[in-house]
């Protein structure tokens, strides 16, 4: 665990310093963030915040190879460096839709191109959780699932990366859920507690934490495509190594309990149950009004929970509770398995009911919550396919 949480601090600093190089760049290079009559932001404000997370992860992983705990696994260390080139891979083509506004097909194109380069290294789905039964795949059903599922993660943490802080503290909370269960499960089992998807789960909250000091509301800086693809990638690879890495008779509990045997893919799923909420109800809200799904709009959840009356941390902090309550509430109640665990939860739930139904702000502040912003005359409206930060 010590090692473990090294790792965490180190990448967590490492991003904090490199963000600040990479803003100066994204200055000087003029990657930034225009303002848009549906973004939440009143100014230009730097991207590359990605890049930070990039360079963090990188030396977290290297560190981890190092230490005599980590680094005497060899699994580990190939499997971490599979991880870390897929990353650059979809990190660079976020950097260049930064700063170029690449064409959705071609961002497309580079989010499957760094999932082949996963694949390539062996990183990859080999079974798949079912009731009752744990199913093995052949190799071109496990390469087909495993590529769907890396653009599935990174287009849900492209799309709810609208506010500032939202999407860093939404994966570090979902991160963290996975580490604690992945290295729990590890030690009740008696299993190799050095797996690819505690470094991946522990590193990510590292890289999400040291960020977050540059894009908490008031944001310095914007993680853009680069770093929300980049940890919609994490998410998936570590989800990915685990079903590599996890002997499944090894999960807790029988043939007849569901839960244990589906969490290591309903984990990740809850993790990203907001961001997968907002997709589908933004499909079928574009559908309904006769426009194609990927046509920006102002409407997401985020953007109708400072409508509602939150203030701008506020809709921030609650999105983090909602996260909070599927994904450790998701974990609490298997690890624990006992009705205190579920009472628990129950309770945390309707709490944040509560806060997300009753927000704190006045109608007064309600009114002011969304600032015109009037774009220049020669600016033309953008349509993306995935969004940035105060994107989609």
């Amino acid at each position: 665990m010590r090692e473990y949480l090294l790792v965490l601090l180190v990448a967590a600093a490492v991003t904090y310093l490199l963000a600040g190089a990479f803003r100066t760049i994204a200055v000087r290079t003029r990657a930034m963030a225009t303002v848009r009559t549906r973004d939440v932001h009143t100014q230009p404000i730097p991207y590359f915040g990605g890049l930070a997370m990039l360079g963090g992860l990188a030396v977290a992983f290297w560190l981890a190879l190092q230490l005599p705990f980590l680094g005497r696994h060899a699994l580990v260390a190939h499997d971490a460096t599979a991880v870390l080139w897929a990353g650059l891979v979809i990190c660079v083509i976020g950097a260049l839709d930064d700063k170029y506004d690449l064409p959705a097909l071609v961002k497309l194109g580079g989010q499957v191109l760094a999932a082949g380069v996963a694949v390539l290294g062996g990183v990859r789905i080999l079974w798949i959780p079912l009731p009752g039964r744990i199913y093995g795949v052949d190799d071109a059903t496990s390469i087909l699932i495993t590529v769907v599922f890396i653009a599935v993660c990174v287009n849900a943490i492209n799309f709810i990366d609208g506010l500032d802080g939202l999407a860093a503290g939404v994966v570090a909370i979902g991160s963290g859920a996975f580490f604690a269960y992945s290295y729990v499960l590890a030690y009740e089992q008696e299993l190799v507690r050095a797996t690819t998807a505690s470094l991946i789960t522990v590193a990510t909250v590292g890289i999400c934490v040291g960020f977050l000091g540059h894009n908490y509301h008031p944001a310095k800086m914007f993680m853009g495509d680069s770093g929300a693809m980049l940890l919609g990638l994490l998410m998936a690879m570590s989800t990915i190594s685990f079903t590599g890495q996890i002997d499944p008779s090894a999960l807790p509990g029988d043939t007849g309990d569901v839960l244990p045997a589906l969490l290591p893919i309903l984990l990740p799923l809850a993790a990203l149950a907001l961001p997968l909420v907002d997709l589908v109800s933004a499909y079928v809200r574009r559908t309904r009004n006769g426009q194609y799904w990927f046509v920006a709009d102002k409407q997401h959840l985020h953007h109708r929970l400072v409508a509602r009356g939150h203030s701008h941390r506020g809709a921030v902090l609650l999105m983090y509770a909602w996260t909070a309550v599927s994904a450790v509430g998701l974990v609490t109640i298997t690890l624990a398995d006992d009705l205190r665990s579920v009472i628990l939860v129950a309770v945390a739930l309707a709490a944040v009911i509560v806060f997300t139904t009753r927000p704190l702000r006045s109608s007064t502040a309600m009114m002011t919550a969304w600032p015109e912003v009037v774009p220049e005359a020669d600016e033309p409206e953008l349509v993306e396919f995935t969004g940035g930060d105060d994107d989609q």
